[in-house]
């Protein structure tokens, strides 16, 4: 499974999870809540295979982690579809019950995660040649850094502050230290081969 129906069959299998979720309780706080964390969830590891995958194929060369990357592009784009079905559940959320929704968040919580969906939006967006070609490699590379290392930090902040109460939460966490290393182990080692291919040959 590559490409496009990659991306459109897991979309369809978390939309489905959701309203399985969703209709498991009856159609109520319960089930949409449960839906919120499972689509939190499934966001993360998409994001994880997404955010990794050129540090993957790097670190450990394989056929799985070739796939990965040859996929980056439908699993950002599944990725950001998993996490739209959880802001659409949220929303829903929010209006079923506002008291229990804003004991659960706040203003500042809702700014930092909106900005998080201005780079999604934008990530997707430049996912496809005719706006990622508009936009120009060196504009795409930066939008694509600083939006993935952002994001990262939202999940990081989002399930940090779940850790002390929840050890349900301990894995999540260890994901999202792990890709970060990943990521910055990656980079380290390009850096360190680009210092050696130009550092200057002294003559025998």
């Amino acid at each position: 499974m590559n490409g496009w129906r990659l991306t459109g069959l897991l979309s369809l299998l978390v939309g489905a999870m959701t309203l399985y979720f969703m209709a498991r309780h009856g159609w109520d706080v319960d089930g949409v809540r449960l839906a919120i964390r499972a689509t939190a969830r499934t966001s993360l590891v998409l994001f994880a295979l997404a955010f990794t995958a050129g540090a993957m194929v790097e670190l450990m060369p394989s056929d799985a982690t070739r796939w990965q990357r040859r996929n980056r592009r439908y699993l950002g784009v599944s990725f950001a579809a998993s996490h739209f079905i959880h802001l659409g559940v949220i929303v829903t959320l929010a209006v079923m019950d506002p008291a229990v929704f804003w004991k659960l968040t706040t203003v500042m919580n809702i700014l930092l995660a909106g900005t998080a969906y201005l780079f999604i939006a934008a990530m997707t967006a430049t996912s496809f040649d005719r706006p990622a070609a508009w936009l120009g490699p060196r504009k795409w590379r930066l939008l694509h850094l600083i939006g993935g290392w952002y994001i990262w930090i939202s999940f990081a902040i989002a399930v940090g502050k779940r850790v002390p109460v929840d050890r349900f939460y301990w894995p999540m966490a260890a994901l999202v230290l792990a890709i970060a290393v990943l990521r910055l182990i990656a980079m380290f080692q390009r850096g360190r081969r680009r210092i050696t291919i130009s550092a200057p040959r002294v003559p025998a």
